[in-house]
């Protein structure tokens, strides 16, 4: 018998905005978003939450799942130092805004929500264990282990991203800090570029597959996983870095278990939202 479609929300805390979805079965039928100021007060900034929730909440919503950029207890639903509102270095928020709802709310931080959101709606469904890589501002990393999201200690594991790495950590080599750093252009900019077949362009993205190519061979001896489904903004330009991503590949030891090893590309809309709602399934 198949399970019965619940209708539930999604919340996604990004750096510069909030956005909410109301989620029916695999589809986001309505958000509401907001903007995330730094400046705000911690009172102002969790009205916005808030806000945006009541906004496309309706009778049937039957539990609220949100993914913050910080360091999260899922248990007791509290946050602490979310990166992008300076104010809430330590909120109470599962049980803030059950008491503002009166329905279930589940937490997480992002990375783990993107992974969570591919295995119920995207590319990690077939695979009992996959990772899934967040390429964007930094890189973020949620882990599935037999079907089930692996979060350590206050959500803490998949940290890939601070890992010692040249002279800084993996991420200033695998997240946009690369682009901006190494060539003074965003990798929104040079992604439009190297579409015109901009040398300069093609070359930043081959030389950025080589470093992304190296945090994925540490996953692979790391967690074995069947699958990588990459997601976040950079990724829209894999096809520029998939041969040098692959090239660095060469060098793994371990060339039997990438006949059973797959790197897909998300394709989900509103990946966030989906990856948020997820938790409360």
């Amino acid at each position: 018998m198949e399970k019965r479609a619940k209708t539930v929300l999604g919340v996604d805390i990004g750096g510069t905005k909030i956005k909410t979805g109301r989620v029916f079965g695999k589809e986001v039928v309505r958000t509401s978003l907001s903007k995330v100021n730094q400046s705000d007060s911690y009172e102002r900034s969790l009205s916005r939450l808030l806000t945006t929730i009541d906004e496309v909440m309706t009778t049937d919503v039957e539990a609220i799942g949100i993914g913050v950029p910080a360091v999260v207890d899922p248990d007791s639903g509290i946050v602490y130092d979310v990166q992008n509102i300076p104010t809430w270095e330590k909120v109470p928020l599962k049980e803030l805004v059950q008491k503002q709802f009166n329905v279930p709310v589940y937490l997480n931080n992002d990375a783990n929500c993107f992974a969570l959101g591919e295995k119920y709606f995207g590319k990690a469904k077939p695979y009992k264990n996959c990772v899934a890589l967040s390429l964007g501002t930094g890189l973020g990393m949620g882990i599935l282990i037999e079907d089930k999201l692996y979060n350590g200690v206050l959500c803490g594991a998949g940290e890939i991203g601070m890992l010692p790495y040249k002279n800084g950590i993996l991420e200033q080599y695998a997240g946009s800090f690369f682009f901006d750093e190494t060539y003074g252009e965003s990798a929104k900019i040079l992604y439009q570029k190297a579409m015109d077949n901009d040398t300069a362009a093609l070359s930043a993205f081959k030389t950025y597959g080589v470093h992304l190519g190296i945090a994925i061979k540490a996953i692979l001896y790391l967690y074995a996983p069947e699958c990588i489904v990459l997601g976040g903004s950079i990724s829209n330009a894999y096809t520029f870095f998939k041969a040098s991503l692959d090239e660095a590949l060469d060098s793994f030891a371990y060339q039997k278990q990438l006949e059973n090893f797959k790197i897909e590309t998300s394709d989900l809309v509103d990946s966030p939202i989906l990856g948020a709602a997820a938790l409360c399934l």
